[in-house]
């Protein structure tokens, strides 16, 4: 298995530690932003792909019309399944494995098309985005973010430095290469111009990330992404170190105590 093949496995205990420190520390605010952007048209209808455990399922389904349809996806099984049981009974929700690059729904079945922080981990973004495009009915939206870079996110880039101390000769550069590594405005742009989208608006959005604690923090990135697996295909001996040393880390930048660390994302809107 490469390292991108890597990227896209969120099995084992990932989904849990993904959804408990992950979730909060940097996608619940994310959500809420997405959340209130789909829900403003009050759409009849929407596609959520790349659902990862649901935190934007959660915040935008109490938005949604009660007689709306949404369908909720994602490539990994066990994160929709984890995902299923954070919600609770709701009959306007279908929950099925999807790629977002394949989907199996007929053209124009939906207002709108989201998706939280799943673009990165497209094999192919463009044919990603036309299918997002295809599934849109006239008028519609796709609704998206995207990380900003490794640099303007500041435990991701503490946890990145200090893994690649255990590892000098082969550091684990998933959260640099794949969540942080497509953050570029124009490319993004020039992307969903060539997938058919013709009114394309960016914000670049700043937050702040808080962890009770440098080590929670440090658990969240390397128990709770594929990070864990990168660092485990080269010593799976060696996960407790590469924890310690992103928690010495992060307490040395922000504190022994509760940590807080700059977030950045871009938050796109696309339509026609």
């Amino acid at each position: 298995m490469t390292e991108t093949d890597h990227d896209k496995v969120f099995a084992g205990t990932i989904p849990e530690f993904y959804d408990t420190l992950m979730v909060p520390l940097i996608f619940k605010a994310y959500a809420a932003d997405l959340a209130a952007l789909v829900a403003a048209a009050s759409p009849g209808s929407v596609l959520e792909t790349a659902a990862g455990s649901g935190v934007v399922t959660r915040a935008l389904a109490p938005k949604l019309r009660a007689g709306a349809r949404y369908v909720v996806t994602d490539l990994n099984q066990p994160m929709l399944d984890y995902a299923a049981t954070r919600q609770g009974d709701d009959s306007r929700i279908e929950w099925r494995q999807a790629d977002a690059l394949d989907l199996p729904f007929d053209d124009a079945s939906f207002d709108v098309v989201c998706c939280q922080f799943g673009a990165m981990f497209f094999p192919d973004r463009i044919a990603g985005y036309a299918e997002a495009r295809r599934m849109l009915r006239t008028g519609g939206r796709f609704v998206f973010n995207v990380w900003d870079r490794i640099e303007e996110n500041a435990f991701a880039d503490d946890v990145t430095n200090a893994i690649a101390t255990v590892f000098p000769h082969d550091p684990p550069r998933f959260l640099a290469r794949t969540p942080h590594g497509y953050h570029d405005i124009a490319l993004i742009r020039e992307e969903l111009s060539r997938a058919g989208f013709a009114d394309i608006e960016i914000e670049t959005r700043e937050k702040v990330s808080c962890a009770p604690s440098a080590r929670d923090a440090a658990t969240a990135y390397c128990l709770g992404t594929p990070l864990r697996n990168e660092i485990e295909a080269r010593d799976a001996g060696l996960l407790q170190l590469a924890t310690n040393r992103a928690t010495e880390a992060i307490a040395r930048r922000h504190g022994k105590g509760p940590v807080a660390g700059k977030i950045q994302a871009h938050v796109i809107v696309a339509a026609g």
